[in-house]
Protein backbone atom coordinates (compact mmCIF):
# COMPACT_ATOMS: atom_id res chain seq x y z
CA UNK A 1 0.00 0.00 0.00
CA UNK A 2 1.05 3.75 -1.01
CA UNK A 3 -0.31 6.17 1.51
CA UNK A 4 -1.77 9.61 1.13
CA UNK A 5 -0.78 11.67 4.04
CA UNK A 6 -1.72 8.80 7.21
CA UNK A 7 -4.32 6.76 4.61
CA UNK A 8 -3.83 3.65 2.83
CA UNK A 9 -4.06 3.98 -0.88
CA UNK A 10 -6.20 1.22 -2.09
CA UNK A 11 -6.34 1.91 -5.57
CA UNK A 12 -3.48 -1.17 -6.17
CA UNK A 13 -5.35 -3.38 -3.84
CA UNK A 14 -7.71 -5.02 -5.88
CA UNK A 15 -8.81 -5.09 -9.67
CA UNK A 16 -11.52 -3.01 -10.96
CA UNK A 17 -14.38 -5.69 -10.96
CA UNK A 18 -12.77 -7.92 -7.78
CA UNK A 19 -14.94 -7.98 -4.73
CA UNK A 20 -14.36 -5.37 -2.73
CA UNK A 21 -13.05 -2.59 -5.14
CA UNK A 22 -13.18 0.58 -4.54
CA UNK A 23 -13.43 3.55 -6.68
CA UNK A 24 -9.97 4.76 -8.79
CA UNK A 25 -9.55 8.05 -6.62
CA UNK A 26 -8.22 8.32 -2.96
CA UNK A 27 -10.80 7.94 -0.20
CA UNK A 28 -10.57 10.85 2.77
CA UNK A 29 -10.86 9.70 5.91
CA UNK A 30 -14.41 10.43 6.41
CA UNK A 31 -14.80 8.26 3.62
CA UNK A 32 -13.11 5.21 5.53
CA UNK A 33 -15.06 5.46 8.36
CA UNK A 34 -18.80 3.75 7.35
CA UNK A 35 -16.57 0.81 6.29
CA UNK A 36 -14.58 0.50 8.96
CA UNK A 37 -17.51 0.90 11.53
CA UNK A 38 -19.24 -1.95 9.59
CA UNK A 39 -15.86 -4.20 9.71
CA UNK A 40 -16.40 -3.25 13.54
CA UNK A 41 -19.69 -3.85 13.83
CA UNK A 42 -19.49 -7.44 12.40
CA UNK A 43 -16.39 -8.37 14.06
CA UNK A 44 -18.07 -7.69 17.40
CA UNK A 45 -21.48 -9.22 16.56
CA UNK A 46 -19.24 -12.61 16.31
CA UNK A 47 -17.56 -12.21 19.28
CA UNK A 48 -21.44 -11.59 20.92
CA UNK A 49 -22.57 -14.70 18.83
CA UNK A 50 -19.59 -16.69 20.51
CA UNK A 51 -19.99 -15.62 24.00
CA UNK A 52 -23.92 -15.31 24.14
CA UNK A 53 -23.80 -19.60 22.22
CA UNK A 54 -20.99 -20.27 25.27
CA UNK A 55 -23.07 -18.91 28.20
CA UNK A 56 -26.18 -20.02 27.35
CA UNK A 57 -25.01 -24.09 26.68
CA UNK A 58 -22.72 -23.78 30.10
CA UNK A 59 -25.63 -22.53 31.72
CA UNK A 60 -27.83 -25.23 30.75
CA UNK A 61 -25.67 -27.86 30.58
CA UNK A 62 -26.05 -28.17 27.05
CA UNK A 63 -23.22 -30.16 24.57
CA UNK A 64 -22.34 -27.58 21.67
CA UNK A 65 -18.76 -27.35 20.20
CA UNK A 66 -16.93 -23.63 20.61
CA UNK A 67 -17.32 -22.15 17.45
CA UNK A 68 -14.93 -18.99 17.14
CA UNK A 69 -15.92 -15.79 16.94
CA UNK A 70 -13.86 -16.11 13.31
CA UNK A 71 -15.90 -17.80 12.08
CA UNK A 72 -19.13 -16.31 12.59
CA UNK A 73 -18.04 -12.75 11.57
CA UNK A 74 -16.86 -14.50 7.81
CA UNK A 75 -20.02 -15.94 8.20
CA UNK A 76 -21.71 -12.78 8.89
CA UNK A 77 -19.85 -10.94 6.15
CA UNK A 78 -20.61 -13.68 3.18
CA UNK A 79 -24.43 -13.32 4.38
CA UNK A 80 -24.46 -9.48 4.16
CA UNK A 81 -22.43 -9.53 1.11
CA UNK A 82 -23.89 -12.27 -0.85
CA UNK A 83 -27.62 -10.81 -0.15
CA UNK A 84 -28.10 -7.43 -0.10
CA UNK A 85 -24.74 -6.60 -1.33
CA UNK A 86 -22.82 -3.92 -0.14
CA UNK A 87 -23.44 -0.26 -0.97
CA UNK A 88 -20.74 1.83 -2.31
CA UNK A 89 -20.94 4.25 0.87
CA UNK A 90 -19.01 0.96 2.80
CA UNK A 91 -16.57 -0.06 -0.14
CA UNK A 92 -14.00 1.93 0.73
CA UNK A 93 -13.62 1.17 4.55
CA UNK A 94 -14.27 -2.29 4.16
CA UNK A 95 -11.25 -2.75 1.90
CA UNK A 96 -8.93 -1.73 4.48
CA UNK A 97 -9.51 -5.09 5.88
CA UNK A 98 -5.62 -5.90 4.10
CA UNK A 99 -4.23 -3.00 6.60
CA UNK A 100 -6.01 -4.28 9.75
CA UNK A 101 -4.49 -7.73 8.32
CA UNK A 102 -1.25 -6.15 8.29
CA UNK A 103 -1.47 -4.20 11.50
CA UNK A 104 -2.43 -7.40 12.85
CA UNK A 105 0.44 -9.62 11.80
CA UNK A 106 2.83 -6.92 12.78
CA UNK A 107 1.71 -6.04 15.99
CA UNK A 108 1.56 -10.11 16.31
CA UNK A 109 5.57 -10.27 16.13
CA UNK A 110 5.37 -9.26 20.18
CA UNK A 111 3.90 -12.89 20.69
CA UNK A 112 7.07 -14.10 19.30
CA UNK A 113 11.00 -14.09 20.65
CA UNK A 114 13.15 -14.69 17.76
CA UNK A 115 15.06 -17.24 18.99
CA UNK A 116 11.86 -19.18 18.31
CA UNK A 117 11.36 -17.86 15.34
CA UNK A 118 15.15 -18.99 14.42
CA UNK A 119 14.29 -22.71 16.03
CA UNK A 120 11.47 -22.81 13.45
CA UNK A 121 13.02 -21.20 10.13
CA UNK A 122 15.20 -24.39 8.87
CA UNK A 123 12.42 -26.94 8.92
CA UNK A 124 9.68 -24.50 8.25
CA UNK A 125 11.91 -22.86 5.17
CA UNK A 126 12.50 -25.76 3.62
CA UNK A 127 9.08 -26.90 3.61
CA UNK A 128 7.77 -23.90 2.33
CA UNK A 129 10.08 -23.98 -0.66
CA UNK A 130 9.00 -27.49 -1.74
CA UNK A 131 5.04 -26.45 -1.38
CA UNK A 132 5.47 -23.33 -3.28
CA UNK A 133 7.50 -25.51 -6.00
CA UNK A 134 4.71 -28.52 -6.04
CA UNK A 135 2.09 -25.91 -5.69
CA UNK A 136 3.02 -24.25 -9.02
CA UNK A 137 4.06 -27.17 -11.13
CA UNK A 138 0.81 -28.74 -10.30
CA UNK A 139 -1.75 -25.72 -10.45
CA UNK A 140 0.37 -25.01 -14.45
CA UNK A 141 0.10 -28.71 -15.53
CA UNK A 142 -3.94 -28.70 -14.06
CA UNK A 143 -4.18 -24.95 -15.60
CA UNK A 144 -3.15 -26.94 -19.17
CA UNK A 145 -5.01 -30.14 -18.90
CA UNK A 146 -8.22 -27.74 -18.71
CA UNK A 147 -7.23 -25.89 -21.46
CA UNK A 148 -7.57 -22.50 -19.25
CA UNK A 149 -6.05 -19.42 -20.57
CA UNK A 150 -1.67 -19.45 -19.79
CA UNK A 151 -2.50 -16.01 -17.97
CA UNK A 152 -5.51 -17.44 -16.12
CA UNK A 153 -3.23 -20.45 -15.18
CA UNK A 154 -0.47 -18.67 -14.08
CA UNK A 155 -2.34 -16.08 -11.81
CA UNK A 156 -3.72 -19.41 -10.43
CA UNK A 157 -0.65 -20.90 -9.86
CA UNK A 158 0.88 -17.65 -8.08
CA UNK A 159 -2.65 -17.49 -5.88
CA UNK A 160 -2.66 -20.99 -4.69
CA UNK A 161 1.35 -21.28 -4.21
CA UNK A 162 2.37 -17.86 -2.78
CA UNK A 163 -0.37 -15.42 -0.95
CA UNK A 164 -3.37 -15.36 -2.52
CA UNK A 165 -5.14 -12.13 -3.53
CA UNK A 166 -1.85 -10.06 -2.75
CA UNK A 167 0.28 -12.70 -5.18
CA UNK A 168 -2.40 -12.46 -7.85
CA UNK A 169 -2.73 -8.40 -8.05
CA UNK A 170 1.20 -8.36 -8.12
CA UNK A 171 1.63 -10.75 -10.60
CA UNK A 172 -1.54 -9.24 -12.93
CA UNK A 173 0.71 -6.39 -13.68
CA UNK A 174 4.14 -8.07 -14.36
CA UNK A 175 2.29 -10.39 -17.13
CA UNK A 176 -0.23 -7.41 -18.28
CA UNK A 177 -3.34 -10.16 -17.88
CA UNK A 178 -6.75 -8.76 -18.11
CA UNK A 179 -8.94 -7.88 -15.34
CA UNK A 180 -11.82 -10.78 -15.67
CA UNK A 181 -8.74 -13.33 -15.00
CA UNK A 182 -7.90 -11.55 -12.38
CA UNK A 183 -11.03 -11.19 -11.06
CA UNK A 184 -12.03 -15.04 -11.71
CA UNK A 185 -8.82 -15.67 -10.10
CA UNK A 186 -9.74 -13.88 -7.01
CA UNK A 187 -12.85 -14.95 -6.61
CA UNK A 188 -11.95 -18.98 -7.17
CA UNK A 189 -9.18 -18.64 -4.39
CA UNK A 190 -11.38 -16.35 -1.78
CA UNK A 191 -14.45 -19.05 -2.34
CA UNK A 192 -11.84 -21.99 -1.51
CA UNK A 193 -10.20 -20.27 1.33
CA UNK A 194 -13.58 -19.63 3.46
CA UNK A 195 -14.52 -23.45 2.92
CA UNK A 196 -10.94 -23.81 4.33
CA UNK A 197 -11.77 -23.04 7.78
CA UNK A 198 -14.46 -25.75 7.86
CA UNK A 199 -12.27 -28.35 6.63
CA UNK A 200 -9.15 -27.60 8.14
CA UNK A 201 -9.45 -27.75 11.34
CA UNK A 202 -11.92 -30.70 11.13
CA UNK A 203 -9.09 -32.47 10.05
CA UNK A 204 -6.71 -31.01 12.21
CA UNK A 205 -9.13 -32.20 15.29
CA UNK A 206 -9.59 -35.67 13.94
CA UNK A 207 -5.57 -36.28 13.00
CA UNK A 208 -4.81 -35.48 16.67
CA UNK A 209 -2.28 -32.76 15.10
CA UNK A 210 -0.71 -30.73 17.77
CA UNK A 211 -0.68 -26.98 17.51
CA UNK A 212 2.37 -26.58 16.04
CA UNK A 213 2.25 -29.01 13.21
CA UNK A 214 -1.49 -27.91 12.36
CA UNK A 215 -0.44 -24.13 12.67
CA UNK A 216 2.33 -25.35 9.76
CA UNK A 217 -0.09 -26.91 7.80
CA UNK A 218 -2.34 -23.66 7.94
CA UNK A 219 0.16 -21.64 6.83
CA UNK A 220 1.23 -23.76 4.21
CA UNK A 221 -1.75 -24.84 2.69
CA UNK A 222 -4.65 -21.87 2.71
CA UNK A 223 -3.60 -19.61 0.25
CA UNK A 224 -4.99 -16.05 1.49
CA UNK A 225 -3.48 -14.71 4.36
CA UNK A 226 -6.27 -13.44 5.95
CA UNK A 227 -8.07 -17.03 5.74
CA UNK A 228 -4.70 -18.70 6.97
CA UNK A 229 -4.48 -16.66 9.77
CA UNK A 230 -8.50 -17.38 10.65
CA UNK A 231 -7.80 -20.98 9.73
CA UNK A 232 -5.22 -21.29 12.39
CA UNK A 233 -7.21 -18.94 15.08
CA UNK A 234 -9.85 -21.69 14.64
CA UNK A 235 -7.42 -24.36 16.04
CA UNK A 236 -5.99 -22.77 18.90
CA UNK A 237 -4.00 -19.52 20.05
CA UNK A 238 -0.74 -21.27 19.51
CA UNK A 239 -1.43 -22.62 15.78
CA UNK A 240 -2.85 -19.16 14.90
CA UNK A 241 0.91 -18.36 15.87
CA UNK A 242 2.33 -21.26 13.58
CA UNK A 243 0.13 -20.48 11.01
CA UNK A 244 0.87 -16.62 10.19
CA UNK A 245 4.41 -17.72 10.80
CA UNK A 246 4.54 -20.17 8.00
CA UNK A 247 2.34 -18.24 5.68
CA UNK A 248 4.75 -15.13 6.86
CA UNK A 249 7.78 -16.75 4.75
CA UNK A 250 5.42 -17.87 2.09
CA UNK A 251 4.51 -14.17 2.01
CA UNK A 252 8.13 -12.71 1.89
CA UNK A 253 8.70 -15.03 -1.54
CA UNK A 254 6.44 -13.43 -3.44
CA UNK A 255 8.76 -11.01 -5.10
CA UNK A 256 11.16 -13.79 -6.38
CA UNK A 257 7.91 -15.74 -7.55
CA UNK A 258 6.40 -12.46 -9.76
CA UNK A 259 9.95 -11.79 -10.74
CA UNK A 260 10.16 -15.00 -12.68
CA UNK A 261 7.38 -15.11 -14.20
CA UNK A 262 8.00 -11.51 -15.35
CA UNK A 263 11.09 -12.36 -16.94
CA UNK A 264 9.69 -15.23 -18.74
CA UNK A 265 6.71 -13.36 -20.36
CA UNK A 266 9.47 -10.72 -21.03
CA UNK A 267 11.64 -13.56 -22.85
CA UNK A 268 8.73 -14.76 -24.89
CA UNK A 269 8.00 -11.02 -25.71
CA UNK A 270 4.64 -10.75 -23.88
CA UNK A 271 5.57 -8.41 -21.25
CA UNK A 272 4.01 -4.99 -21.27
CA UNK A 273 6.56 -1.67 -21.86
CA UNK A 274 5.93 -0.63 -18.31
CA UNK A 275 7.21 -4.18 -16.75
CA UNK A 276 9.82 -4.28 -19.32
CA UNK A 277 11.29 -1.14 -18.14
CA UNK A 278 11.42 -1.93 -14.22
CA UNK A 279 13.27 -5.49 -14.95
CA UNK A 280 15.82 -3.56 -15.77
CA UNK A 281 16.36 -2.82 -12.62
CA UNK A 282 16.03 -6.38 -10.63
CA UNK A 283 16.70 -5.37 -7.05
CA UNK A 284 14.02 -2.53 -7.54
CA UNK A 285 11.47 -4.97 -8.54
CA UNK A 286 12.17 -7.09 -5.61
CA UNK A 287 11.78 -4.34 -3.48
CA UNK A 288 8.37 -2.99 -4.95
CA UNK A 289 7.01 -6.75 -4.60
CA UNK A 290 8.10 -7.36 -1.24
CA UNK A 291 5.38 -7.53 1.51
CA UNK A 292 6.98 -5.02 3.86
CA UNK A 293 5.13 -6.10 6.69
CA UNK A 294 7.68 -8.72 7.13
CA UNK A 295 9.91 -6.16 8.50
CA UNK A 296 6.77 -4.85 10.74
CA UNK A 297 6.85 -8.14 12.20
CA UNK A 298 10.75 -8.46 12.55
CA UNK A 299 10.97 -5.38 14.14
CA UNK A 300 8.54 -5.82 17.10
CA UNK A 301 9.70 -9.71 17.47
CA UNK A 302 12.91 -8.03 18.00
CA UNK A 303 12.02 -5.60 20.38
CA UNK A 304 10.00 -7.75 22.29
CA UNK A 305 12.91 -10.22 22.49
CA UNK A 306 15.04 -7.34 23.75
CA UNK A 307 12.32 -7.17 26.05
CA UNK A 308 12.84 -10.25 27.70
CA UNK A 309 16.17 -10.10 27.93
CA UNK A 310 18.12 -10.72 31.29
CA UNK A 311 20.73 -7.78 30.50
CA UNK A 312 19.31 -4.48 31.93
CA UNK A 313 20.67 -2.72 29.32
CA UNK A 314 19.29 -5.05 26.83
CA UNK A 315 16.29 -5.11 28.30
CA UNK A 316 15.57 -1.23 28.46
CA UNK A 317 15.58 -1.27 24.56
CA UNK A 318 12.55 -3.81 24.40
CA UNK A 319 9.12 -3.79 25.17
CA UNK A 320 7.93 -3.97 29.18
CA UNK A 321 5.08 -6.80 29.28
CA UNK A 322 2.45 -4.71 30.03
CA UNK A 323 3.58 -3.19 26.53
CA UNK A 324 3.74 -6.66 25.06
CA UNK A 325 0.42 -7.51 26.32
CA UNK A 326 -1.30 -4.41 25.13
CA UNK A 327 0.15 -4.62 21.63
CA UNK A 328 -1.19 -8.76 21.59
CA UNK A 329 -4.25 -6.40 22.65
CA UNK A 330 -4.21 -4.72 19.81
CA UNK A 331 -3.28 -7.36 17.07
CA UNK A 332 -6.77 -9.34 18.39
CA UNK A 333 -8.69 -6.00 17.19
CA UNK A 334 -6.63 -5.63 14.35
CA UNK A 335 -7.77 -9.60 13.15
CA UNK A 336 -11.31 -8.79 14.28
CA UNK A 337 -11.93 -5.92 11.76
CA UNK A 338 -9.44 -8.29 9.19
CA UNK A 339 -12.21 -11.77 9.71
CA UNK A 340 -15.35 -9.09 8.77
CA UNK A 341 -13.45 -7.93 5.85
CA UNK A 342 -12.98 -11.38 4.35
CA UNK A 343 -16.58 -12.30 4.68
CA UNK A 344 -17.35 -8.95 3.35
CA UNK A 345 -15.58 -8.88 0.10
CA UNK A 346 -16.56 -12.65 -0.36
CA UNK A 347 -18.34 -12.57 -3.76
CA UNK A 348 -19.72 -16.10 -4.69
CA UNK A 349 -21.16 -14.35 -7.56
CA UNK A 350 -17.97 -13.45 -9.66
CA UNK A 351 -17.24 -17.46 -9.33
CA UNK A 352 -18.55 -18.49 -12.43
CA UNK A 353 -17.81 -15.25 -15.07
CA UNK A 354 -15.43 -17.47 -17.15
CA UNK A 355 -17.67 -20.92 -16.27
CA UNK A 356 -17.11 -23.49 -14.41
CA UNK A 357 -13.41 -24.34 -15.30
CA UNK A 358 -11.27 -21.88 -13.26
CA UNK A 359 -13.30 -23.11 -10.05
CA UNK A 360 -12.78 -27.01 -11.00
CA UNK A 361 -9.16 -26.37 -11.85
CA UNK A 362 -8.57 -24.40 -8.51
CA UNK A 363 -10.58 -27.19 -6.44
CA UNK A 364 -8.50 -29.92 -7.70
CA UNK A 365 -5.07 -27.92 -7.10
CA UNK A 366 -6.20 -26.97 -3.55
CA UNK A 367 -7.34 -30.65 -2.41
CA UNK A 368 -4.13 -31.48 -3.89
CA UNK A 369 -2.22 -29.03 -2.40
CA UNK A 370 -3.71 -29.36 0.75
CA UNK A 371 -3.06 -33.36 1.08
CA UNK A 372 0.63 -32.71 -0.06
CA UNK A 373 1.34 -30.29 2.24
CA UNK A 374 -0.41 -32.54 5.06
CA UNK A 375 1.49 -35.08 4.30
CA UNK A 376 4.72 -33.24 4.65
CA UNK A 377 3.67 -31.74 7.80
CA UNK A 378 2.62 -35.26 9.24
CA UNK A 379 6.23 -37.07 7.86
CA UNK A 380 8.27 -34.16 9.56
CA UNK A 381 6.47 -34.18 12.77
CA UNK A 382 6.96 -37.76 12.80
CA UNK A 383 10.50 -37.48 12.00
CA UNK A 384 11.61 -34.14 14.14
CA UNK A 385 8.59 -34.53 16.61
CA UNK A 386 7.02 -31.21 16.57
Amino acid sequence: MSTNSTLPDLRDEYPPHAPGRVPVERTSFLGLLPGIALLAVVGYAGKFVEHAINTYTKAHHITFPNIEYVLWAILFGVLISNTVGLPRIFRPGVATYEFWLKTGIILLGARFILGDILKLGGLSLLLVFVAIVLSIAFMTWLGRAFHLSPKLTTLLAVGSSICGVSAIIATQGAIDADEEDSSTAIAAILALGAISLFAFPLIGHALHMSDHAYGLWAGLAVDNTAEATAAGALYSDAAGKYAVLAKTCRNALIGFVVLAYALQWARRGLANAETQSQLQHKGRFLWQKFPKFVLGFLFISLLATLGNSTNPQLAALGFTKPQLTALGNLSRWAFLLTFAGVGLRTNLRDLFKQGASPLIVSALGEIAIAIITLGLILGADHLYHF
